[in-house]
């Protein structure tokens, strides 16, 4: 009989090592380990995930680079939305799991694959994430999961995989990170217990630079376009280079909290220099150029955007419709955008933009009115108030 092929979502962790080398060894399978990269694996990293996963008895590694197809169908409408989550998080980890599993899911379509197996354990978000991506995207398609189904310990695993001659440093260390291009999110330790914030220790950037900067970002149409005056066409790179900058700072530093898709509450920490400076820095741009309705009725879908995203709903037919509305938005987010840096912190200084329309023709705040009269005003007033004094001469008896 043939042998069952299965394609290992491959992170080089101790779950998925796990899952190579007992799918291999224990049920006889022809098991291909995938990693799919969305922006957070060094070459370094890759090469030894390769090295690795045949060690493990893998007949197959590949590493699908889905960095760019993250940003043209993810990032870039979390920047056009200016996606926070409780107006704190970037959800980097949320959005990134989606274009894995999308990902792997492809890949075992084309291989031709019996089953996908993923690492991840019953308690958490990211089993949801990849169990509905492969149920939609690959129909038919067995999910194994050992960690899950097993209710396997961390030393379970590792006592297995060093009895059967496989050795790595699977020891669980106080934190544990997830780096992707959209930040940093941290894990355990002082995040456990509500009553502490993470020390200096668990953050993985530090302040390499103590004097003031000046940042500008350049936008065209929403989407970053210029650093410093230096024109960027891959808009990775440019995430990058804002990256790099904002994290000689350490800016981008947080604590979320949120609902979980499972019910209960969860709790992480994050460093994300490039998400905080770049949304900052657009959603400052946005309040010079777009109406006040824009601005309104954006961010009202953008919120559910940002949800249906955690919440693993990324292929829901509404969402190109809500992308549809946030490509519209943007048409005259063109400008460019100057920031003050410092350690830990940073603030929106000025824009500069052909569509501002803070310069206008009809008056200047506070300063002078130029398209109407002090007449227009007061009637304006008067009217405006009709309803106030209505309810009022009603009910005079009330009082605030």
């Amino acid at each position: 009989m043939a042998k069952k092929k299965v394609v290992v979502a491959f992170s080089g962790g101790l779950d998925t090592s796990y899952n190579v080398m007992y799918l291999t060894r224990e049920m006889g399978c022809e098991v291909y380990a995938a990693c799919a990269d969305t922006g957070g694996f060094s070459s370094e990293q890759l090469k030894a995930n390769e090295e690795n996963a045949y060690k493990l008895g893998a007949v197959k590694y590949v590493t699908l680079d889905v960095t760019k197809e993250y940003y043209e169908k993810s990032l870039k409408y979390m920047v056009f939305g200016n996606v926070l989550r409780n107006n704190c998080y970037p959800i980097s980890v949320s959005s990134e799991r989606i274009f894995q599993a999308l990902a792997i899911a492809k890949y075992a379509k084309e291989i031709g694959a019996d089953a996908i197996a993923h690492g991840s354990t019953g308690a958490g978000n990211d089993q949801i994430r990849f169990d509905m991506t492969f149920l939609v995207k690959t129909p038919g398609i067995e999910i194994i999961t050992l960690t899950r189904d097993r209710n396997l310990s961390r030393q379970e695993e590792t006592d297995y995989l060093n009895a059967n001659g496989y050795f790595a440093d699977f020891t669980k260390l106080k934190y544990s990170y997830n780096v992707g291009i959209w930040g940093t999110s941290i894990c355990g330790g002082e995040i456990l217990d509500s009553t502490q914030g993470l020390p200096e220790s668990a953050y993985l950037k530090h302040v390499t630079r103590e004097e003031p900067s000046v940042l500008t970002l350049g936008f065209d149409k929403g989407e970053l376009c210029k650093v410093n005056g230096e024109i960027y066409d891959d808009k990775i790179k440019a995430i990058q280079k804002v990256e790099e900058i904002g994290a000689a700072y350490a800016i981008g530093r947080d604590c979320h909290v949120g609902d979980t898709i499972i019910g209960i509450k969860g709790r992480v920490g994050f460093e994300a220099a490039a998400p905080m400076l770049i949304i900052a820095a657009h959603r400052y741009l946005e309040k010079f150029v777009l109406s006040k309705w824009q601005q309104y009725w954006k961010e009202q879908v953008s919120n559910w955007y940002g949800m249906f995203l955690h919440e693993s709903q990324y292929l829901e037919p509404v969402m190109p419709d809500i992308e549809a509305m946030l490509v519209s938005s943007q048409r005259n987010v063109t400008g460019n955008v100057t920031l003050q840096l410092r350690p830990y912190s940073f603030q929106t200084i000025g824009v500069d933009s052909p569509n501002d329309l803070v310069k206008n023709k009809l008056g200047e705040y506070g300063e002078t009115a130029k398209a109407w009269s002090a007449e227009d005003a007061k009637g304006f007033i008067k009217v405006t108030s009709t309803p106030l004094r209505a309810y009022y001469l009603a009910h005079p008896e009330e009082e605030r």
